[in-house]
């Protein structure tokens, strides 16, 4: 049976048209099970440290080490890794960091004073975190570009520690062209530890691995909860986790493209999303025809063949305006958008992670090349959560300065709140410095 003919499609001539579309306006929250499984691990690795860590990465990762310093990629491992990294994928990887950091430096907050109605000076200085903790997903497909989209900020801040964890391979290593990645994008530390378990390394600290003041980086529904769970202990940046893209077209938009689009998302497997809405039958009739033709030229079937069955859907409305609010309420992480009156409809999507705009605009330039990080929020995240950008690696301190006029004009207005707030000490500690 063809992949098209199982992925849900939604008709607004159907009689449960609302009903449907309601089910895709969501709200991030942890999958069945997963909830308790991440505070179990949490818990372990906080008793036994680096012992539960190498429990869990011999469960869950299939790899053994005998001790928790065999965790710890060594120069040797970086080395090695430089050497086994062919010429194109080494540009490749140069040419995405150059435009990530270019993009990264224009988005960092700077120093700013000034004085408020009573002459006092205020303002805000920032400063990066000391020791931030970076999440790189490994497995079957190892995010080399993740590399570059989340250490890369971390180093056009000026983090001076940067650790990572990473999944180990069964056989204990990890990709080479991840390991260059990562040394050349600025990481100073490197872990093999993956999964929840990592996660709760870097923000409880073990024997192996000094805890860490912030969390970064992607994951998969587990890593997400464990971001979840621990803050508080550490800060976290977003929720980022299986990835999902919905296409909002005309019929502008060109079927193979946005096939395409859709298949490189399934290939992520797992709990992948793709959707498609669009106001054209034909469109849609075209994508599911173009989807099962391209489907059968790419390499990741048992993954592909999965994602589509579970995750794919494709809705048709009356108007493509409809389609706005569904996107608002889905909060897709990718949304690739192509219609004719976009200049009169991008300014009402508000939840979406990035926006892909036209048909030559495909969410794996964005994925590894054009300069915006790709972790993005997921899962319905969108709509409280940005994506990463530098700024967030930046701790933000105030700065408040009166001299003697500034603090004369302020007293009467300082002491009015502590008196309606019945805090007379407040009003004393301000009256003081002007009797």
């Amino acid at each position: 049976m063809l992949v098209s003919a199982l992925m849900r499609v939604i008709r607004f001539q159907q009689k449960n048209f609302q009903s449907a579309i309601r089910k895709l306006d969501r709200r991030s929250a942890p999958p069945a099970g997963v909830e308790e499984i991440v505070r179990n691990v949490i818990s372990a690795v906080k008793s036994t440290g680096d012992q539960a860590v190498l429990e869990f990465t011999r469960k869950f990762d299939k790899a053994v080490f005998r001790s928790g310093k065999k965790m710890r990629v060594t120069e040797a491992e970086l080395d090695a890794s430089e050497k086994a990294v062919d010429a194109a994928t080494k540009r490749a990887i140069a040419v995405s960091r150059k435009n990530v950091i270019a993009f990264a430096r224009r988005g960092l907050r700077k120093n700013w004073t000034g004085k408020n109605a009573q002459g006092a000076e205020v303002g805000e200085i920032y400063q990066p975190f000391e020791r931030v903790g970076i999440y790189v997903p490994g497995g079957s497909a190892p995010l080399v570009s993740t590399s570059n989209m989340t250490v890369c900020l971390a180093a056009a801040a000026g983090c001076p520690e940067i650790v990572v964890v990473t999944p180990p391979r069964p056989d204990g290593t990890v990709n080479p062209a991840l390991l260059y990645a990562l040394r050349e994008a600025g990481a100073t530390e490197i872990y093999k530890a993956g999964g929840a378990q990592g996660m709760a390394a870097m923000a409880l600290g073990t024997k192996s691995i000094s805890p860490v003041v912030k969390v970064f980086g992607p994951g998969n529904s587990f890593v997400v909860e464990a971001k979840r769970q621990l803050f508080g202990v550490v800060a976290v940046d977003l929720l980022p986790g299986p990835s999902e893209v919905v296409v909002l077209a005309d019929n502008s938009g060109k079927a193979s493209f946005i096939a395409a689009d859709m298949l490189a998302q399934a290939e992520h497997g797992g709990d992948s999303v793709m959707g498609l809405i669009t106001d054209s039958e034909k469109l849609l009739d075209e994508v599911r025809r173009e989807i099962d033709s391209q489907l059968r030229t790419l390499s990741r079937q048992s993954q592909l063949r999965g994602a589509l069955r579970q995750g794919a859907w494709m809705i048709l409305v009356k108007k493509i305006e409809d389609g706005i609010g569904i996107v608002n309420a889905f909060a897709p992480e990718h949304l690739s958008l192509i219609i004719r009156k976009e200049k009169s409809l991008l300014p009402g999507i508000k939840t979406a992670g990035a926006i892909f705009s036209g048909n030559y605009s495909p969410v794996a330039a964005g994925d590894f090349l054009a300069g915006p990080s790709h972790e993005l929020p997921t899962g319905g995240a969108g709509k409280s959560f940005p994506g990463l950008t530098a700024d967030q690696f930046q701790r933000r301190t105030s700065i408040v300065r009166l001299d003697k006029q500034s603090i004369a004009k302020s007293v009467p207005f300082v002491e009015a709140f502590a008196k309606v707030e019945g805090l007379d000490a407040h009003g004393r500690s301000a009256a003081i410095r002007v009797e």
